[in-house]
């Protein structure tokens, strides 16, 4: 068993304990691997292991990878044959916009309407819809891309009516805190924020079932705020190392 298989393992077992201590039912929580920075042969492993949705937050090193991948898992037997799915989870600039729309099936980082606009029209036809999450600054960290709570709705009704997008839910990456009950805290607002949005009951809605939300350092507490998914790319590939993303 490779290192990053007994690394899944192991977060796995967390995620399933943390459901347990807050009475959830296991299985409610979906692992995300973050692979950005390493390379295709670490997205294979953990696809071996039986990992299926992987997060990149480098666009031009994640549609490199992704080819990369595809033709490792083509060239050598036994590896498993499902379907990976590739998540966008950085920051999307207006030029980088048909990349994601082509590769990806997932973004997670949708903070307003020309982004979303821009992905919904260069979505190709012969490909499903793409599931976004709009992307909310729930702590007003200074450093972090969002949209205000307060904004949140409205941005989600414009983005649902765009033809080659689906809302699956909000994506949430606070300013780190000290202690597990700051981390539920911060936490705890985005879920209120999703309940009370899927509590409207917008036409268009009826897949609005994701909380995109926590990482190694803080998984606990966003499994017991209520995240859907959580994502985790040390606590399974290890260190990173950053080179020059573009």
């Amino acid at each position: 068993m490779t290192t990053i298989s007994n690394n899944l393992q192991r977060v796995r077992a967390q995620i399933d304990q943390a459901c347990a201590l807050c009475a959830r039912l296991p299985g409610s929580v979906n692992l995300l691997a973050v692979s950005k920075t390493f390379g295709a042969d670490a997205v294979c492993e953990a696809a071996l292991a039986g990992q299926r949705s992987f997060g990149e937050n480098y666009i031009q090193e994640a549609v490199e990878k992704m080819a990369q991948v595809a033709a490792q898992r083509a060239e050598f037997a036994g590896q498993p044959e499902q379907t990976l799915v590739w998540h966008c989870i950085g920051p999307i600039q207006s030029n980088k916009t048909r990349l994601v729309a082509e590769h990806f099936d997932w973004v997670h980082t949708v903070d307003r309407l020309k982004i979303a606009q821009r992905l919904s029209d260069q979505r190709p036809e012969h490909l499903p819809p793409l599931q976004i999450c709009i992307q909310v600054n729930v702590d007003g960290g200074e450093n972090k891309s969002g949209v205000v709570p307060e904004e949140a709705l409205a941005l989600v009704q414009a983005v649902v009516a765009l033809p080659r997008l689906v809302v699956r839910g909000l994506m949430s990456i606070p300013e780190p805190v000290a202690g597990a009950e700051a981390q539920y805290a911060v936490h705890a607002r985005a879920k209120r924020l999703f309940d009370d949005i899927a509590a409207q009951q917008i036409a268009g809605l009826e897949q609005f079932d994701t909380l995109s939300q926590g990482m190694t350092d803080d998984l606990d507490a966003a499994v017991r705020a209520g995240s859907t998914m959580v994502r985790v790319g040390s606590g399974i590939f290890g260190k990173r190392s950053y080179a020059d993303p573009t």
